[in-house]
């Protein structure tokens, strides 16, 4: 079954107006594209200037074009987009590319772009664009681009696609170790996005890792559906996203809001369906190329061998920051290691086999092998600074190759300086199907990233917890639909109302109703003001804990009446070894986050969280709540008893429920702190800030 995309990447004609025989321009470069693939279709260059353009005859304007083309590359100026769009859709073209940027002075409205996208959808026509660079398609000999680039490139398994030109060609054009079947510069996605280059290179058998620039996602529900399709064809997808500042955090009104981040959403949808996020074009690089390998990584840790035992301790010192394991090798693999290796050399892993040099080919071989084969090993990895045409990195590369003809594991290289002379070595390693990964940082993540892959493809399909009780959903709905406030006393007894264990408390107006509500509750107490509009109540000296007679509760009343206000809330003492903070945010894209934090003051100051797409099982909690660096206070530390980590679990759980039924009404939520300990958890204090809210504080904001 045809594609969408499929008369873009894989046309039978393909017209290009404004076409041109001036060097170095985009109708020019376009057509020496084309010539350069070796595309064998039918070529309609459009230009009335011109009876033939390299070589091709040159019609006036689409109309004289005497077919219908599967793709229109449009190569105008601004001025004259619009008008040749439309002529290429009364022909009929069955997709475009439009390389202009589509803005124009003095617009009328609505805006050409928006004139594009109407037209085009109107159509059923996918654009490439507008102000993008095309795209290659290696694999059926197509290029599609404004710049020439006069050499061939050899067809891979990543796809990859970039929302800036600059970062695609970086790539595209300057790492020969990587092979791509296609590589798109997306543009302004007027039409045709992310998602549905996505959903195109999943049908290509070919494609065994997709590679993302990613600035943003103008498609959630096809970008989600995408990834959902990556995941159940074990395809691995590997995102470079930027734009991760938290700008918008100086207007948030929870701690929540202040540390998660405008990336928060993008990290739980990641996390969610398995993407590997990187951080730098290295980075992706390396993770790809490792991705486009034959084979996957195998059980275990890294398998490694070099030739300098400085660079080992470096390659040691930097596997241990980033959390990248070494095997733990057999006996018998170190055995079969101690026999091959020059006396004084240790049969260890890593492994550092540089002695005499005597017949060093075959040891490196033979040592390479046996590592990568031990039954603790996933990947070999041959580390050294490889320089093309030296005598001893080249018999390197042949031990390399031989391992992986050995194995059926996958062999790489590392090369600690990304600036050293190997293109030629490189080529002939990618060729045998070695990978070879620039840098160690970049390197090392690379393996981390496919170790975390292979961990996530052995985890079940996450099934997520829906809360079983609409009468409580459709109340509180209502509530939180009439943009009241909720004061701290309305948000502990919504949690109550999903389960969630809270501090027996009671709101009062005066000194003697709070004593009662003292006695009833049981001395000690805790003491906060309940006045509305402080949202951080210890910030302004409104929370007094421990408060255990009837005399000292009267003082401390009057103290924070007078300085306060009149209304308190009186709440129990709550034992607890460890403080959690878990709060929810709305995402517009992607839906509600809920965010597992060090609770109590530190929240801001350690920034010590982790995020989650509502709603998730207690499974998916724990793994959330492990991930924290206070999750160690948890299991007990000098003395103290383990806390009750699975009442934690099921508590974040049932939030995570909440959020899922009310996150849209919603703008911050913080339950801070969650007081845990070894009998369970308890929430001890709430901020519950629905959306209505939240508009209003906006407004004020914007009027000073």
């Amino acid at each position: 079954m045809s594609h969408l995309l499929t008369p873009m990447f894989e046309p039978a004609s393909v017209a290009i107006v404004g076409a041109s025989p001036q060097p170095d321009s985009a109708g020019n470069d376009a057509l020496l594209e084309l010539m350069q693939a070796g595309f064998a279709g039918r070529v309609y260059p459009v230009n009335p200037k011109y009876e033939t353009i390299e070589g091709f005859r040159c019609f006036p304007s689409l109309e004289e074009v005497p077919e219908a083309p599967d793709l229109t590359v449009i190569a105008v100026g601004n001025s004259r987009l619009e008008e040749q769009l439309r002529l290429a859709i009364w022909k009929g073209t069955k997709s475009l590319v439009l390389f202009g940027s589509a803005h124009l002075e003095d617009d009328a409205e609505p805006a050409l772009t928006a004139r594009i996208r109407q037209l085009a959808n109107g159509a059923g026509v996918p654009i490439c664009g507008a102000n993008c660079m095309g795209f290659y398609n290696n694999e059926v000999r197509v290029r599609i681009f404004p710049q020439h680039l006069p050499e061939h490139l050899e067809t891979g398994g990543v796809a990859y696609l970039s929302q800036s030109g600059s970062a695609l060609t970086a790539l595209l054009w300057n790492d020969r170790k990587l092979r791509f079947n296609i590589a798109v510069s997306s543009g302004q996605e007027l039409v045709t996005t992310v998602s549905h280059y996505m959903d195109y290179a999943l049908t290509l058998s070919s494609t065994r890792v997709i590679a993302i620039f990613l600035e943003c996602v103008r498609d959630p529900e096809g970008f989600i559906k995408a990834l959902d399709k990556a995941r159940e064809k074990r395809v691995p997808v590997v995102i470079l996203k930027v734009g991760k500042t938290e700008a918008s955090a100086a207007l948030a009104l929870s701690h929540t809001g202040a540390i998660a981040g405008n990336d928060a959403a993008y990290q739980a949808l990641f996390d969610r369906y398995g993407v590997i996020s990187v951080n730098t074009l290295d980075e992706l690089a390396a993770t790809a190329a490792l991705f486009s390998l034959d084979r996957p990584v195998g059980d275990g840790g890294v398998a490694a061998i070099m030739d300098s035992g400085g660079e080992r301790e470096m390659i040691v010192d930097i596997a241990d920051e980033l959390g990248v394991p070494f095997a733990k090798i057999s006996t018998e693999t170190s055995a079969y290691l101690a026999a091959k290796l020059d006396p004084g050399l240790e049969p260890i892993n890593p492994l550092d086999a540089w002695g005499t040099g005597h017949d060093f080919e075959r040891v490196y071989g033979d040592c390479l092998t046996a590592l990568v084969n031990d039954p603790a090993s996933a990947i070999g990895v041959l580390v050294a600074d490889l320089t093309s045409g030296f005598r001893l990195h080249e018999a390197f590369a042949r031990a390399c190759l031989e391992a992986k003809r050995r194995s059926q594991k996958p062999v790489a290289v590392l090369v600690n300086h990304a600036g050293t002379d190997r293109h030629q070595l490189s080529k002939s390693l990618v060729e045998g199907g070695v990978a070879v990964l620039d840098g160690t940082v970049a390197g090392l993540a690379a393996i981390k990233h496919a170790f975390a892959y292979r961990d996530f493809l052995r985890q079940p399909k996450e099934v997520p917890s829906q809360f079983g009780h609409p009468e409580v959903k459709a109340r509180w709905r209502a509530r939180l639909s009439t943009g009241a406030p909720l004061d701290e006393a309305d948000a502990l007894s919504l949690l109550a109302s999903y389960g969630i264990r809270t501090q027996q408390s009671a709101v009062v107006d005066g000194s003697e109703a709070a004593v009662e509500a003292a006695e009833t509750i049981g001395f000690p107490v805790v003491v906060k003001t309940a006045m509305p509009g402080i949202l951080h109540k210890s910030d302004v000296g409104g929370v007094r804990l421990n408060v255990k007679t009837s005399e000292e509760l009267r003082d401390v009343y009057r103290d924070m009446a007078h300085r306060l206000g009149p209304r308190v809330l009186i709440a129990e003492m709550v034992d607890g070894n460890v403080e959690v903070a878990v709060g929810v945010l709305h995402d517009a894209q992607f839906g509600n986050l809920v965010m597992v934090a060090a609770g109590g003051t530190l929240i801001e100051l350690l920034r010590d969280r982790a995020i989650g797409l509502a709603p998730f099982s207690p499974t998916k909690a724990h793994e959330l709540i492990n991930r924290l660096s206070c999750r160690r206070l948890l299991s007990g530390m000098r003395g103290a008893a383990p806390c009750d980590v699975e009442a934690l679990a099921q508590a974040v759980s049932k939030i995570s429920m909440l959020a899922d039924d009310l996150g849209d009404l919603i703008s911050e939520m913080d339950v801070n702190p969650l007081k845990v300990g070894p009998q369970g958890c308890v929430a001890v204090d709430a901020l519950i800030t629905p959306r209505s809210v939240e508009a209003s504080v906006d407004a004020e904001v914007a009027a000073a």
